[in-house]
């Protein structure tokens, strides 16, 4: 499993190949995405805690690391993690198991390193 270093450099080289193609498609996808995470009635934190939830019933590593490191961006503690990984699991069932165990550990990773809300980590939303 990558490092979240690692995690980063190799997201945004990708994510620069991509909008860099010039495909209008994908840079409007690009943007939808960015601006549906954006305050509106619901507040960031919560759309990323919904990102961190579906991204996990979906089972994609990558996405529930990127929205683990949006969600500790905007504050989320270890105990609202969890809880959002219960209701993961509830509606996912236990096929998300073995992605809920990779992402504790990214939560811990980022709480115990102290990152999270020391640094901006809040960057353009594009997975």
């Amino acid at each position: 499993m990558w490092g979240m270093d690692e995690f980063d450099r190799y997201r945004a080289a990708m994510n620069e190949k991509l909008l860099g193609s010039g495909h209008l498609g994908i840079k409007r996808f690009f943007a939808l995405d960015t601006q549906a995470y954006e305050d509106g009635a619901l507040d960031k934190k919560t759309k990323e805690l919904l990102g961190l939830v579906a991204s996990t019933v979906l089972r994609c590593d990558d996405c529930i690391t990127y929205h683990i490191k949006q969600c500790a961006s905007v504050g989320v503690n270890r105990a609202e993690f969890l809880d959002a990984f219960n209701v993961a699991l509830v509606v996912g069932g236990s096929i998300t198991i073995p992605h809920l165990r990779r992402g504790i550990d990214r939560v811990d990773q980022l709480l115990e390193s102290g990152v999270a809300k020391d640094q901006n980590l809040r960057e353009p939303h594009e997975h």
